[in-house]
């Protein structure tokens, strides 16, 4: 047969074929699909059934950073670091079985939190499902109480648009964590792929539409007060309503108090900033919450730690409560005024028609009551003259060493309190903690996700011996993907926070709480991390500037008073003016 004939033979082209989009594997549309959401940095770790997605990965490597984490846990909390520091949505795999059961904590402390995270799972086949087959378990059902949405996907062709829905979700409204678990067939299956963009859900309205009526309800509450306060909560970052907050403040000389989780929003050295609310917050805030006619609470949900007991929480204060998720309005205090919306666009409304007024005599009361708490705790705290070390000195220098412009990420306890007290955050989204959940182990991988996230900041992380405990792998991590985190174990010997309730409420019967820890820089050098260990007073200041100076992560264990008490200390479920000073 000639040449001639043969080219003769061949088929000809359609205009169809010439239009058809390329078919890829559901495994590289995960990619692509992530890629397409401004995607730039995974946490996860591989395993069999989702070892498609890591196959496909492979190929997006110069798009795509990937950062081995040493357990699945630590995925998640360092994609809620990561989503915290950068304001994106931070992103985990894990495989089916227990790659995906590590996921729980921190999905469960996202949830709680409000983070947007996006956790993908591999899954057993379509065909497997509901057999137990191996590393099959139900995630889906095991995760729907504590992930704002979640899906199951069975078909390559679904993937693209279940992943586009899952960002719209975590990232609007009340921002949340949302789990995409993909059968290994659909991974493996082909079509044609195309992206669109999430912009709409019929039965999901992420922004309430704002009822005006009853922001000049509240405008004229505000107007009458003689007492208002203002509770600052996580809400007021996650709309980045902090400069609508301090011009209402400002303008009504309104004091300001703030959440755990509201921390940052406004400068701690502030003329109307009065301190942190809760069971460990400033006296003053906690004091005089009692006192106040008016209570305008702007993104916050009125925590137990917050209120204390309910029963007699704000008993002489009209309530103002703006808040996006009207599941958190009258849930735990009733409001006078709900004013369902996203807080910037609530504040920014409510603005100008609030009065132009002054509360001289309301601040000093907050001034006198901060004065007693100064002398009575803080002075001995931030400048103690006896020989062991103080957490409260150890974060007060980091503080000013930092300039008070690093992000600072703590774990839970008595470390995480005192923390927050002293650091005198000065930017916004600088706080990075377990609030809701009071995760121990969130810290360091917390930590080394923000660093991620913010690489021109200091990231410093203050930590416990305890929590360090329950997540130290990650030095691994940290040292493998080149991650300049600082962290400081505030090591005291106890279970801290646990022996402090101990001593004052169970008659000093120290259950299970002292610890015979391990040599922790001994360990940090194990995995490669320079650090150091303080004593002495005498050599605290140079240690953090070493630690600070030192280009790359380190570790700086710090050896405090073994049996330091948090005050002030509001008793579980008491009254905010049970508040205890020693």
């Amino acid at each position: 047969m000639q040449q001639k004939d043969v080219l003769q033979m061949k088929p000809e082209i359609t205009d169809k074929q010439l239009t058809a989009k390329p078919t890829i594997t559901g495994s590289e549309a995960v990619i692509r699909s992530l890629i397409a959401e401004g995607v730039d940095t995974i946490f996860g770790y591989p395993g069999g059934a989702i070892m498609p997605i890591y196959d496909a990965l492979y190929d997006f490597q110069d798009q795509v950073h990937h950062i081995l984490v040493r357990h699945e846990q630590g995925a998640t909390h360092a994609a809620q670091g990561f989503a915290r520091s950068s304001g994106k949505v931070g992103v985990a795999f894990a495989t089916s079985g227990p790659g995906a059961t590590n996921l729980v904590t921190g999905l469960a402390d996202a949830y709680m939190d409000s983070t947007p995270i996006v956790c993908i799972t591999g899954q057993v086949a379509a065909a497997l499902l509901g057999t137990d087959a191996f590393q099959e378990t139900d995630v889906i059902g095991i995760t729907m109480p504590i992930t704002k949405w979640n899906i199951q996907v069975t078909r390559a062709e679904d993937i693209p648009a279940a992943i586009a829905k899952a960002f719209y979700i975590a990232r609007t409204g009340r921002p949340g964590p949302v789990l995409v678990d993909i059968t290994k067939n659909a991974q493996f299956g082909e079509f044609e792929y195309e992206h669109k963009k999430c912009e709409y859900i019929r039965s999901y309205q992420p922004l309430p539409e704002l009822n005006k009526s009853a922001v000049a309800e509240a405008a004229a509450l505000i107007n009458q007060a003689k007492k208002p306060f203002i509770l600052c909560g996580h809400g007021v970052l996650l709309s980045g309503a902090e400069k609508e907050l301090i011009n209402l403040a400002e303008k009504a000389e309104i004091p300001i108090g703030s959440t755990l989780l509201g921390l940052s929003s406004v400068p701690v050295d502030h003329p109307l900033y009065v301190g942190l609310l809760g069971m460990h917050g400033n006296y003053a805030p906690n004091l005089l919450t009692g006192d106040a006619d008016v209570i305008i609470a702007v993104g916050m949900r009125f925590d137990d730690r917050v209120t204390g007991d309910v029963s007699c929480y704000v008993p002489n204060a009209k309530v103002i409560h703006i808040e996006i998720d009207a599941a958190e309005i009258h849930k735990i205090i009733r409001a006078d005024v709900p004013v369902h919306a996203d807080a910037k666009e609530a504040l920014r409304e409510l603005l100008p028609l609030v009065n132009n007024a002054r509360h001289e005599a309301w601040l000093e009361e907050f001034r006198k009551a901060e004065k007693k708490e100064y002398e009575k705790v803080q002075e001995k705290e931030l400048y103690p003259k006896q020989q062991e070390l103080k957490m409260a000195e150890v974060v007060r220098l980091i503080s000013e060493k930092t300039n008070r412009e690093a992000i600072l990420v703590t774990d839970v306890g008595q470390h995480q309190m005192v923390a927050s007290r002293y650091y005198r955050f000065k930017n916004p989204n600088t706080n990075i903690t377990s609030g809701g959940m009071g995760t121990m182990g969130f810290c360091l991988p917390a930590a080394m996700g923000a660093k991620v996230g913010a690489q021109d900041k200091t990231v410093v992380g203050v930590i416990g011996d305890g929590c360090f405990q329950m997540t130290l792998q990650e030095l691994g991590t940290i040292y493998q993907s080149q991650i300049g985190v600082k962290i400081v174990i505030l090591n005291n010997n106890f279970l801290g926070m646990v022996r402090q309730w101990q001593q004052l409420f169970f008659d000093k019967r120290y259950s299970s709480t002292e610890m015979v820890n391990p040599d922790f820089i001994q360990i940090a050098k194990g995995f490669f991390i320079p650090g150091q260990k303080v004593t002495e007073r005498d050599n605290l200041s140079a240690a953090i500037d070493a630690m600070l100076a030192h280009d790359g992560a380190y570790v700086l264990e710090v050896v405090v008073e073994k049996e330091d008490n948090v005050f002030p200390m509001v008793p579980a479920g008491a009254p905010l003016s049970t508040i205890r000073l020693e």
